[in-house]
């Protein structure tokens, strides 16, 4: 592997078996159907290699799949990290941050999504654990334009990887972040000026850098596992898809002694277009293998026309399925909202809508739900 110095940058297609010993960071992304010689093979992973000689960062993209035929989950360390009984919660504060670096950065929209979303892995190094369904803050560098002299705010992420990480080993976390631009109303160009701080920063990122980290926070968004059996309604427009990547590697992907889930998954993703759909292809792939315990129904805005003949939103596909899902909400399953906030009022009329059809009162309805603890929103 010497020669690899002497290259500033390295694509190379191989396969590695599940639990190998291997010195290589792994961090799982696009996952393609490979078996070979009737081993288990790990799904989808990229790997970040940090020539110590040259000093020099190589990115080796490694494109694998769980195989076909056994479904073969990925080996997690450490296992430890199932121990904690709460979860842990603002370990590190505004005051003191703690000081990540940035693993890779990666856009992951087509050319003819609306704006730009990456995938950001973020080495941690064991020291900022957290679980399923939690946020991350991030302090992007520079003075607050508000308070000068100070640092600026807290921005918080929603966490879009399982608590061992994109590389199984508990010392990184993912992040799906949206560039935030702004252009100008009457020009209709771009003003840099006021651009979204943090998120730029993030997806200009590149490996090395730097990055303050807080938290983790959050509880409202931790995933159920009382009930390995239980039935999990996962609703995301955007970004939103974040914690819901992270509950569906944990239930599919991931080889988690303490948590074997034998319930139903059920995804509605909102984005514009085909372009625009996130993690796609890990998605497609539980699909492909656990048909039973997986749902995925998109919502593409700008592609599909919902029955009126508008534009197709999430809560068209979510009035689509009404009767189903309010069976599965009085069976017990967990609802859960993730996005920008303004997902919500559209949401909650066709909820309120199908509840009336169905001769019940929403409102109370909704109270019951909040009171069982099947009902969790995170929006922005």
């Amino acid at each position: 592997m010497a020669h690899l110095a002497t290259l500033s940058q390295l694509h190379v297609s191989f396969a590695v078996p599940a639990g190998s010993d291997t010195t290589l960071r792994r961090s799982a992304f696009k996952v393609q159907n490979t078996s070979f010689g009737g081993k288990s093979w790990a799904p989808a992973l990229a790997l970040d290699l940090k020539s110590r000689n040259a000093g020099l960062t190589k990115r080796l993209s490694v494109c694998m799949s769980v195989q076909q035929a056994s479904r073969s989950k990925v080996a997690v360390s450490p296992i430890e990290l199932e121990d904690a009984k709460e979860p842990p919660l603002n370990t590190y504060k505004p005051k003191e941050p703690y000081t990540a670096t940035i693993v890779s950065v990666e856009r992951i929209v087509g050319p003819k999504a609306p704006g730009e979303t990456c995938h950001i892995v973020i080495d941690h190094g064991g020291n900022v654990p957290y679980w399923e369904g939690q946020s991350y803050g991030v302090i992007p560098p520079g003075e607050n334009p508000k308070k000068p002299g100070n640092p600026h705010n807290v921005r918080l992420y929603s966490i879009a990887s399982t608590r061992y990480g994109d590389s199984f080993d508990g010392k990184t976390t993912s992040l799906c972040v949206r560039r935030a631009v702004y252009y100008d109303p009457e020009t209709g160009k771009e003003d840099p000026s006021k651009n979204g701080v943090c998120s730029n920063f993030l997806c200009n990122s590149k490996s090395g850098d730097k990055v303050q980290i807080t938290g983790p926070s959050g509880k409202i968004m931790l995933l159920p596992e009382n009930d390995p059996n239980a039935t999990h309604i996962m609703i995301a427009t955007g970004t939103g898809i974040a914690p819901y990547r992270g509950y569906l590697r944990r239930m599919f992907m991931e080889a988690v002694p303490t948590y074997k889930f034998g319930g139903l998954a059920w995804l509605f993703l909102g984005v514009a277009n085909n372009d625009s759909l996130l993690y796609d292809d890990e998605f497609a792939k539980y699909l492909q293998d656990y048909p039973d315990h997986f749902r995925y129904d998109k919502a593409l805005s700008r592609e599909q026309k919902n029955k009126s003949g508008g534009k197709m939103y999430v809560q068209d596909k979510i009035e689509e399925y009404s009767d189903e899902i309010f069976k599965l909400l009085d069976d017990g399953a967990h609802i859960y909202f993730c996005g920008l906030k303004g997902m919500m009022p559209g949401i909650q009329d066709t909820l309120k809508k199908v509840a009336e059809q169905r001769g019940e009162k929403w409102d109370e309805k909704l109270s019951q739900l909040k009171k069982n603890k099947q009902w969790h929103v995170e929006v922005y």
